[in-house]
């Protein structure tokens, strides 16, 4: 009878067996404020891995308060914290009979995602909207309900291509020359167009359609347009 050797036996290594709820489903979003106006965009590609598993699942959310919600992430928690919310504006309706600011709804949402923390709604979230005086206002937050007030911001997997574009066209970061005011409505449009236009050629979780919301006013406007389909 043969005996194996230590050194002939074979070695067990432990094997971790771990669960995640979480899942990043990539896309892009972003909102830029300017003097009257909010313009608020987002693909419309839901992937994971190297599958793309919809073509479009929205990530950019009207409000009924006339603010515009953008988030990404995990599409299941988008779509749960976009009804929450919701479901919170229709009680402050009820309650004081008059729609709830934009400022108003920023805090709310850093307290629904704080009170989450231990288990938080894995997405990033974009808040756009108008302030009390009628001018455009950003509010961007991390998971567990930091935000911070912008002129522009840009999340998700193309934005840390986008951003640095958008500092250089809205803010003239590289610019010394030339005036440092926002741009008007259909600079802006088309600077955001032309912004996801080019993440698509780098980036693979950006792509499909293109959703464009501009808040004014006069109320919340909406167009779709084409992106990169491979």
């Amino acid at each position: 009878m043969l005996f194996e050797t230590p050194s002939s036996a074979p070695v067990k290594v432990p094997m971790e067996h771990a669960f995640s709820p979480y899942t990043d489903n990539g896309g892009t979003t972003l909102a830029v404020a300017g003097e009257d106006f909010c313009v608020v965009a987002g693909d419309t590609r839901q992937s994971e891995g190297y599958n793309i598993n919809t073509r479009y699942a929205p990530k950019v959310f009207a409000m009924s308060n006339g603010t515009v919600l953008a988030t990404g992430g995990m599409y299941a928690d988008s779509l749960a914290l976009a009804k929450r919310l919701e479901q919170r504006l229709e009680w402050y309706q009820f309650q004081h009979d008059k729609q709830m600011s934009a400022g108003a709804l920023a805090q709310l949402l850093s307290t629904i995602l704080y009170y989450k923390r231990f288990f938080p709604y894995y997405v990033w979230n974009t808040i756009g909207g108008l302030d009390e005086n009628g001018k455009g206002c950003v509010f961007s937050y991390d998971p567990v309900g930091n935000y911070e007030k912008h002129h522009w911001n840009c999340s998700g997997s193309a934005g840390h291509l986008i951003q640095p574009f958008l500092d250089q066209q809205l803010g003239k970061a590289h610019n010394s020359t030339g005036s440092k005011d926002l741009p008007p409505l259909a600079d802006v449009i088309r600077i955001v167009k032309d912004a996801f236009t080019s993440a698509t050629e780098r980036d693979i979780y950006t792509g499909d359609f293109l959703e464009i919301f501009v808040i004014t006013s006069a109320g919340v406007t909406k167009e779709k347009i084409e992106l990169k389909r491979d």
